[in-house]
């Protein structure tokens, strides 16, 4: 079947509904290392550096929920838009700052 560009009809299939639970769970592995990261930061004497790294690790993972709620909702249209660039080098900028936050705090 073709459409009026002549080009062949997509059929997504179950390809958003994939990649809508894989946003979701990536969303919740970055939840889960963003408590951790908190809990382990807050631990300590409450010194304005653990206050700012803990500070700096919520509003990180603010930011990442916002990239993936923006792309969770695109997938549920009928013909979902692919990723943007700039949404993608959002997500990768959040997961890098968040493990380098996890890993300043352990340390």
């Amino acid at each position: 079947m073709t459409e009026s560009g002549g080009a062949a009809a997509r059929d997504a299939g179950l390809q958003p509904e994939r990649t809508r639970l894989a946003w979701r769970r990536t969303t919740l592995a970055c939840s889960v290392t963003a408590v951790l990261a908190l809990r382990t930061a807050l631990r300590g004497s409450g010194s304005p550096v653990e206050v700012l790294g803990a500070a700096v690790i919520v509003l990180v993972w603010l930011a990442f929920l916002v990239v993936a709620h923006r792309r969770v909702r695109q997938l549920a249209a009928a013909r979902p838009p692919g990723l943007a660039a700039r949404s993608a080098l959002a997500a990768v900028a959040c997961t890098v700052a968040l493990s380098v936050c996890a890993v300043a705090v352990i340390f």
